[in-house]
């Protein structure tokens, strides 16, 4: 079978073996293929893209993920916590600017107690119909229990590779089994759920991302997040090769035609490498674009990734940039919390 009849039977049965992904991702079908990317979009997901204001508050990380510049290894990292309040008053912030979708990112800081968590989550729920989104790594099923209670919509965690060898070399801290553990967790307890995984990480192979791609599926995810690797100076992988940013705007497009209904993201490792690929993104399947809303004192020490390209702007001025950017590519701003498509 061609792979122009491979990606038509995705589309239309939302079926595809490891075989059928690899075949597409090896093929220079690309065209064809964003365009029915592009068209499931449409149909499922329609014209508006939504935007997200994403909160990063604290690099203080227990982990040692061998591709993330905040690692506890990087001692020359200058770290930092937002207080409690100081979260709380850039989310109203958010709010005011338009943003309906909070999303609470951090290292794995075990200084944000259950009970501080708890209690940010609270008093942003007070400030109106907001959606939160935390990502603040693997904890308890009780801890999530209590969070979702607390008003915790959806959570992000990401698998980062399907191949569990993998997985595990570059987590010492800790295991593939623990954090697929963790996502169903998330699912059982009703979170909308959101993972993804990298372009590019050393070892990885064609084989590996089509098996993250039906991960993704097996998970039932509602959002998935994918962008390239880039590699950090403080880090074990410092003297790897950038991902490709268009085999992840594959991965992408894939990904749109054989789930279906999850929000995809252009991610901001997309953006770094290349933005007219985040453009591109917006006509491969993506439909969500996030934007940072923490102090700029905070935002250039978030460095997961090195990222020279700072320039300080109000939380205003920044979204009214990414509205014009959305209408002048013919898109919709979504007005709404952006919740799960269900089909």
């Amino acid at each position: 079978m061609n792979t122009k009849k491979i990606i038509d039977k995705i589309v239309k049965t939302s079926q595809g073996s490891i075989d059928d992904l690899v075949n597409i991702l090896h093929s220079n079908c690309d065209a064809y293929l964003f365009k029915q990317a592009d068209q499931v979009r449409k149909k499922y997901c329609g014209d508006e893209i939504h935007l997200r204001a994403i909160i990063e508050f604290s690099n203080h990380c227990r982990c040692s993920c061998s591709y993330c510049g905040i690692n506890k290894q990087n001692t020359t990292l200058d770290r930092y916590r937002m207080p409690p309040e100081e979260i709380i008053d850039y989310a109203k912030k958010a709010y005011i600017s338009g943003y309906k979708t909070m999303v609470l990112q951090s290292g794995e800081d075990p200084w944000y107690t259950t009970e501080k968590i708890s209690y940010i989550l609270q008093e942003i729920k007070k400030l109106g119909d907001i959606a939160i989104t935390l990502s603040v790594g693997e904890r308890d099923y009780d801890i999530y229990k209590q969070w979702k209670l607390d008003g915790a919509d959806r959570f992000l965690i990401k698998h980062e590779t399907a191949d569990k060898a993998l997985y595990n070399s570059l987590h010492p801290h800790s295991s593939f089994k623990n954090r697929i553990k963790c996502l169903k967790n998330l699912k059982e307890l009703g979170y909308q759920i959101g993972s993804g995984f990298m372009i590019g990480l050393p070892g990885q192979t064609l084989e590996t991302m089509a098996k993250d791609i039906l991960l993704l599926k097996e998970l039932d995810v509602d959002m998935a997040g994918m962008g390239p690797f880039i590699s950090h100076p403080k880090t074990k992988l410092k003297n790897y090769p950038v991902g490709s940013s268009y085999l992840t705007l594959k991965a992408l497009a894939l990904t749109r035609i054989l789930l279906k209904r999850p929000h995809l993201p252009t991610t901001t490792a997309l953006e770094v490498t290349n933005i007219k690929d985040r453009e591109n993104a917006f006509y491969t399947g993506a439909n969500v674009i996030m934007r940072k809303v923490q102090p700029y004192k905070y935002r250039k020490l978030y460095e997961i990734y090195p990222n020279s390209t700072i320039h300080e702007k109000s939380i205003e001025e920044e979204r009214k940039e990414v509205e014009n950017y959305i209408k002048m590519i013919g898109r919709k701003v979504s007005i709404t919390r952006g919740d799960s498509i269900e089909l």
